[in-house]
């Protein structure tokens, strides 16, 4: 099992529309990078759920990857603000995931607290100016954000 942060802002997409909908299509990323990594993900690995652009960022939950390797159907609704011209059906440039609630934490841990406890190499999101939606967690840093968060 490998482990993931995903962010996403809590006004467009928070932990509490994850709860209440079950699961849910990561769709709309539009960085190759982060597609990549979605890409590299495989069914029953566990991704923290991020708020960012918040006030405070940080981690609220966790989520399960139950379906991987779908093609992000935004990239073709014009009416998308995730649409995509140069991509096609029979040659789709984006992918997704699909999620499962496991769980939201008692408690916020900010991305402030976590520049306490790690170090860039231990937790990318850590690092100034990261805009990136999607990052890897080692598996030592993963054991180390249970400890911290504490129960589901």
């Amino acid at each position: 099992m490998a482990f993931w942060l995903m962010k996403s802002e809590p006004d467009v997409y928070g932990i509490e529309h994850l709860k209440q909908e079950g699961t849910t299509l990561w769709d709309g990323i539009r960085n190759y990078q982060a597609r990549n990594f979605m890409r590299a993900m495989q069914i029953g690995d566990r991704a923290f759920f991020y708020h960012s652009n918040a006030k405070p960022p940080g981690i609220v939950g966790l989520m399960e990857v139950i379906e991987t390797g779908l093609v992000d159907p935004s990239q073709f609704d014009p009416t998308n603000k995730y649409f995509d011209p140069k991509s096609s059906p029979e040659k789709p440039r984006w992918d997704c995931v699909r999620l499962r609630y496991v769980g939201s934490f008692g408690e916020l841990l900010s991305l402030d607290a976590l520049r306490e406890q790690f170090s860039v190499e231990e937790l990318p999101v850590v690092r100034n100016g990261n805009r990136l939606s999607i990052l890897p967690v080692p598996e030592a840093s993963a054991e180390r954000l249970f400890e911290l968060l504490g129960p589901l």
